[in-house]
């Protein structure tokens, strides 16, 4: 009962003349502008860190918990946005979330000190909430289960193309214009998202129920109770301490290798959406050879091997290369417990996904403290190494629980 049943044999057929609603493809695709928007706002800064830490003299560790204040309150606000998600409409609460990310960019850009600007992150951080995991919903109501990991696909390359562009942009800005420069960047683009969410949503037919606190609380139940979500969450959790926690430290540890440009940081860090991408355009050919299982084995192994790569202080081209892998492993691993999670609770999907996220964003927001201090204490190779040891357990993990019923 609560694991996925797998599609029958005439289901391919079945799903093609199945009739999805009215203007989804439309919807979707203005959900994919959205989810690029929200990933751009939340790796640009990475490869600026050493700047902003030089303007508002402090130390780059500290100027580095900026990821962590954007990760935090993302994750501690998902079960509301989730709730609220499915009630009041996931529709009407991207609108609301992609105004105040904008908002929040501006305010980030003129920030007089770090404490502003500190916390106009943590006001990012808690409404992006609403925008990628309700995305992520939304497909889920939209595309049927055997087809949704293609959708979810499409959905995660708005994601690395956000991660692509942005690392890269936000350097090249950082050099000529200056850190203030890419806060101003994310918030024009943030505004064009809202702009096309407006109109692409607009007439939208989406159900509506009042908020019922008992109903919230049965469906926080009928997730936690399931057993699929005892490895997806707990999964997702590891891989945003092991992978997304080394991200702020990348223009730093460049810095230590005589390398200072924030483009160079930039470049490598774009490596990651690459891998992705790479996965993004493979991810049918790959189910179909290796299946599900040997692709989360496979995508833990990458990731740790790139782990360990990354700890040996190459030059930045292998470093970039490293990256590249380090997405193509993720998106692998990643993007399988992804479609186990839009299943936990179907007719709670808002909440599902908005706990997925917040047990994953709680993992970037308690990563860059793990390797701050791993790298303090224990240095960088056997901080990777544990890292990497993590990821290969979670991929052995999720191919021997992670399983439909056959």
């Amino acid at each position: 009962m609560n694991e996925l049943p797998p599609p029958g044999p005439n289901a391919e057929a079945t799903l093609r003349q199945a009739r999805e609603p009215p203007g989804a493809a439309r919807v979707l695709n203005t959900a994919a502008l959205a989810i690029f928007s929200s990933s751009l706002f939340l790796r640009a800064v990475d490869p600026v860190i050493p700047q902003i830490a030089v303007d508002l003299d402090l130390d780059t560790g500290t100027v580095a918990l900026l990821s962590s204040a954007f990760a935090l309150p993302y994750a501690l606000v998902q079960p509301v946005l989730g709730a609220l998600a499915d009630t009041l409409g996931k529709a009407r609460l991207m609108n609301i979330a992609i105004g105040i990310s904008a908002l929040a960019g501006a305010v980030g850009a003129i920030a007089p000190n770090f404490g502003v600007l500190l916390a106009s992150r943590i006001l990012a951080g808690a409404v992006a909430g609403g925008i990628f995991p309700i995305a992520l919903a939304l497909a889920g109501d939209l595309v049927p289960v055997a087809r949704r990991q293609v959708a979810i696909g499409r959905m995660l390359a708005a994601a690395m193309f956000g991660n692509l562009l942005g690392s890269p942009f936000a350097g090249l800005v950082g050099d000529v214009i200056g850190w203030r420069g890419v806060f101003a960047l994310v918030t024009l683009i943030a505004l064009v998202a809202f702009v096309a969410v407006l109109i692409g949503f607009r007439g939208m037919a989406e159900e509506r129920r009042r908020f019922d606190p008992a109903a919230v609380g049965t469906g926080f139940l009928t997730i936690l109770r399931n057993p699929l979500a005892r490895i997806c969450f707990p999964a997702v959790l590891l891989e945003g301490i092991a992978i997304f926690g080394l991200f702020p430290y990348v223009a730093a540890l460049l810095v230590a290798r005589g390398e200072a440009r924030a483009i160079i940081a930039g470049v490598v860090i774009a490596g990651f959406g690459i891998g992705g991408i790479i996965y993004s355009l493979a991810v049918g050919r790959l189910l179909g050879r290796f299946g599900e299982q040997r692709l989360m084995l496979g995508g833990g192994a990458v990731l740790a091997a790139a782990l360990l790569v990354i700890a040996t202080g190459m030059p930045w081209p292998v470093e970039f290369l490293a990256f590249l892998a380090l997405g193509l492993g993720f998106y692998s691993l990643h993007g399988v417990i992804q479609v186990y999670a839009t299943e936990l609770a179907p007719h709670a999907r808002g909440l599902a996904m908005s706990l997925h996220s917040a047990f994953f964003f709680l993992g970037q927001a308690i990563g860059p403290i793990f390797y701050r201090y791993g790298f303090a204490t224990i240095g960088i190779a056997p901080t990777n190494a544990v890292a990497a040891l993590t990821v290969v357990l979670v991929g052995i993990a999720c191919a021997n629980f992670l399983r439909r019923k056959r």
